[in-house]
């Protein structure tokens, strides 16, 4: 985004209710659950959900105990945690088929260590890291505050908050942000679309959710409220995978930055820590969370790219946006190799991915996400390299 003049820039998010948030749900849940078995599985889950229906397809490896009915009954308890008992989207009575089979040899002989080869990436592909100094948690403003708004309906809904009472699992959000020289200033457009029960009428749902999105923002930042669009078409009583198929894998930018950085094009959920697309990604926010963090810039964005079957990136890029403080990116290249090893396995040991903790990734975003120690998740939020590069650059 552009660091002078006055602009808006918008970005979206969807609750974890949103067909292909239950589908990347879903697709996490068997990741995790072959993870929990096996911290070395392999496995690229794929999801469909439509009316009633529950399509798992992919490869894996892994242990034999590992069955597709195991794999259908954690599904299941996926939806029911989300909350579908709907007519058209039960977690009891949806139909579920799994079509799971084993990894390609030739995929698996590329990634696989042997003699002097280390473990080679999944692929081939490139991958993008970015931090700014917008919010707290160093990420772009207008994703940031949809998705805390989403999340904080979210969480009201499942205790039984009665001021949210009617209120279903699907959801949408999207926030329009005023900047002035690079920097966000307040809203001047909010839009929530929220599935609900019948007999709620568009004004009660705004009246629900209205003071809910005003104290997610800013104080001051408010959008007037002939701009803040609730239920824009009256009535969604009709949702979830019942109202539109869902698929793994189709909210790449709500999983990111929101549109305020590049994307690579590849998909998280439901990929094991050796596809790089998950795993490198991860690497990349952290790397460029740590240089901001550390004061050297107040935006980072990096690029690295992989051939499958190679262990070492084929390239890493730094970008500080014009805004390092006297920092050389090519010295910051060269520190950064030495502090974290860009390869699959490095990146996997550093991190500590080869765990079940992915489920909690599904929704409401891979990234600007609080580290939780005991659980193991979120590992590259850390900023545990700051001192390191303030020592590099003499801060």
């Amino acid at each position: 985004m552009r660091d002078t003049g006055e602009y808006l820039f918008t970005s979206e998010s969807v609750s974890e209710g949103h067909p292909d948030k239950v589908a990347d749900r879903i697709s996490d849940t068997v990741l995790d659950t072959f993870l929990e078995a096996d911290p070395y599985a392999r496995v690229a889950c794929e999801t469909l959900v439509t009316t009633n229906r529950i399509i798992i397809a992919g490869e894996t490896r892994g242990p034999g105990h590992i069955t597709p009915e195991l794999l259908i009954h954690r599904a299941r308890m996926a939806v029911h945690d989300i909350g579908y008992e709907q007519d058209g989207f039960h977690w009891q009575s949806a139909h579920v088929e799994c079509h799971l089979h084993a990894q390609s040899v030739h995929i698996a002989q590329g990634v696989d260590a042997a003699g002097n080869k280390d473990e080679g990436a999944g692929d081939q592909g490139i991958m993008f890291g970015y931090a700014c100094t917008e919010t707290p948690e160093l990420m772009p403003a207008p994703l940031y505050y949809a998705h805390l708004i989403l999340r904080r309906i979210s969480e009201m809904r499942r205790v039984g908050d009665l001021s949210v009472k009617g209120l279903l699992p699907d959801a949408k959000s999207q926030v329009t942000l005023r900047y002035v020289d690079g920097r966000p200033v307040g809203a001047t457009s909010i839009v929530l679309s929220t599935q609900h029960e019948e007999g709620l009428d568009q004004a009660q749902i705004k009246a629900m959710v209205r003071p809910i999105i005003e104290s997610s923002l800013p104080r001051g930042w408010m959008c007037p409220d002939a701009e803040l669009y609730v239920n824009p078409t009256g009535t969604f009583v009709i949702g979830g995978p019942d109202g539109d198929c869902g698929l793994t894998g189709r909210k790449i930018i709500v999983d990111t930055y929101g549109g305020a950085a590049p994307h690579g094009g590849g998909a998280f959920s439901g990929k094991d820590p050796t596809k790089v697309d998950r795993s490198a990604a991860y690497a990349a926010r952290y790397v460029a969370k740590n240089v901001v963090a550390a004061g050297l810039s107040e935006k980072c964005t990096i690029q690295v790219s992989y051939a499958i079957g190679v262990a070492k990136p084929l390239s890493v890029y730094f970008d500080l946006h014009g805004s390092g403080r006297d920092v050389d990116e090519v010295k910051l290249a060269r520190v950064v190799g030495e502090l974290v090893n860009l390869s699959p396995r490095g990146i996997r040991e550093h991190l500590h991915l080869n765990r079940a903790i992915y489920v909690p990734t599904s929704a409401y975003g891979h990234f600007g996400r609080t580290p939780d120690p005991e659980r193991g998740t979120f590992t590259w939020e850390r900023t545990d390299l700051v001192e390191e590069l303030k020592r590099a650059f003499n801060r």
